[in-house]
């Protein structure tokens, strides 16, 4: 059994955690095949977009503690080896990613969660941070993520506290984009995917970035850093087809370059 399946369908590639008997609980192996999924899965240039969920009843449990061993005596080495691979593919992938929550997000699962660009909740959904309950610190990203989703206060609250975070609470808040049913899931993901998947490639990863850089960006130099990649982007043929199907008012045909 593989710990990442990997599909297609048209221009979407589809990452789906495997371990459905441990809630798909993080080990080095399943992060390490999930680092090598996105990054041959994306290497193919006809890809525009991924899904990212978890086989049988929920998203990711977590961390598994049978496993955590493994990661050897030196933790953060451990970590930064067997798992930001994972994350930073996630962060910095080439195409658009949305996240289809299946059932539990929980610690270092609801980081993995944040991960990607847009969220999806099935109903049976449920987010959960869990690291004060065992005495720990959120990690794997999570007090970088989670405030610049929801806020301090929520994400301190949801930290703190450990108490679930519904679906349809967490849409509410602004953590997940929409709440679907079960069934329903996977092809709502495929939808919004596709969606993506035919734009402007480019230009949406080139949008994530510079989100993610205002962050740490004044506003003058923000509004410059705008423009530099904007002088870049508009030279794509994406952006060329879409200024010429604007003047000829028709729908822009993109292909991701």
């Amino acid at each position: 059994m593989t710990a990442v399946k990997r599909e297609r369908d048209g221009n979407i590639g589809i990452l789906t955690l495997n371990d459905p008997a441990s809630l798909n609980a993080m080990t080095p192996e399943l992060l390490g095949d999930l680092a090598i999924a996105i990054d041959e899965t994306t290497g193919d240039a006809t890809i525009r977009a991924l899904v990212l969920t978890g086989e049988g009843r929920g998203f990711c449990s977590g961390q598994n503690l049978k496993a955590f061993q493994s990661l050897g005596n030196d933790i953060v080495a451990g970590v930064m080896t067997h798992y930001w691979p994972a994350m930073r593919s996630l962060r910095e992938c080439r195409v658009p990613v949305v996240v289809a929550v299946n059932g539990v997000a929980a610690g270092g699962g609801f980081s993995l969660a944040v991960s990607g660009d847009i969220i999806l909740a099935a109903r049976s959904a449920s987010f959960i941070q869990v690291f004060s309950r065992i005495g720990l610190v959120p990690d794997l990203g999570s007090t970088w993520l989670l405030p610049r989703l929801i806020g301090r206060q929520r994400a301190l609250d949801l930290m703190l506290l450990n108490e679930p975070l519904s679906a349809e609470r967490a849409k509410e808040w602004g953590l997940v984009r929409d709440v679907v049913d079960d069934a329903k899931l996977l092809d709502e993901a495929k939808t919004l995917a596709r969606r993506l998947g035919d734009g402007p490639t480019r230009a949406l990863v080139a949008t994530r970035q510079l989100l993610e850089e205002s962050e740490h960006a004044s506003y003058a130099a923000q509004f410059r850093r705008e423009i530099e990649v904007q002088s870049e982007i508009r030279q794509s043929a994406d952006a060329l087809e879409g200024r010429k199907a604007f003047v000829e008012k028709r729908k822009a045909q993109f292909k991701g370059r």
